[in-house]
């Protein structure tokens, strides 16, 4: 005989619970993802010590807010686009499981040395294929040019980030030192590098794109 003493009330009490437990298992076996963070000296942690560079900030961050990421360290210092592009396929080899996510942070050395704005989309272009082809979803991290370089040049090169994104559609971090280039006291003493504290607040403003990165990964 069915207990009265609960009614609707009850019945409702029962749906909660059963929906509660359905999030609490799915959240259980919510599956865990793989960042690469393939850059230059940016993302690589240049000068700094262990746990202050981008790719730890950016785990402990995605963390934080309740995600099972792993955030691996692909950055080193000096790459240049054709570098990278160079690179991709003995770095995945190294790697225990296919990162399901990769942050492209790269081009600031070609701008930095004055290299070819057209040469510098052409590599970044290829790497965006290659890691498409592979399965990888791909978060493209711009970077501006130094005023110092010309008007012609600036202008070139500042528009090779949103024409790749938009033409290979993938997402666009439009600055990746956004909040840092040319604030006081968030660069180390060469003017280039971010500080602890400047990673920390590039990490808040790219983490909000990581995300919906991670949200639209297929299950």
């Amino acid at each position: 005989m069915a207990d009265r003493r609960y009614g609707m009330n009850g019945r409702l009490y029962q749906l909660a619970a059963l929906l509660a437990l359905l999030f609490l298992s799915q959240a259980a076996v919510a599956k865990s993802r793989t960042i690469l963070a393939f850059g230059d000296s940016l993302t690589a942690g240049y000068q700094l010590r262990p746990g202050e560079g981008f790719a730890p900030q950016l785990q402990k961050a995605l963390r934080a807010k309740g995600r099972d990421v792993t955030v691996i360290n692909a950055g080193v210092s000096g790459d240049t686009t054709a570098q990278g592009k160079a690179r991709i396929a003995w770095g995945l080899q190294g790697l225990k499981t296919k990162p399901d996510l990769v942050i492209v942070e790269l081009g600031a050395n070609d701008m930095l040395r004055g290299q070819s704005p057209a040469t510098a989309k052409a590599n970044l272009d290829a790497i965006i294929k290659d890691f498409k082809a592979r399965g990888v979803r791909v978060l493209l991290a711009g970077m501006l040019a130094q005023p110092n370089l010309g008007a012609t040049y600036a202008r070139d090169f500042n528009a090779l980030y949103p024409a790749l994104a938009k033409a290979n559609k993938v997402a666009l971090y439009p600055f990746f030192m956004d909040g840092v280039a040319a604030v006081p006291g968030m660069q180390l003493s060469d003017g280039l590098h971010p500080t602890p504290k400047g990673l920390t607040v590039i990490v808040n403003k790219i983490t909000p794109f990581v995300l919906r990165e991670l949200d639209a990964l297929p299950g």
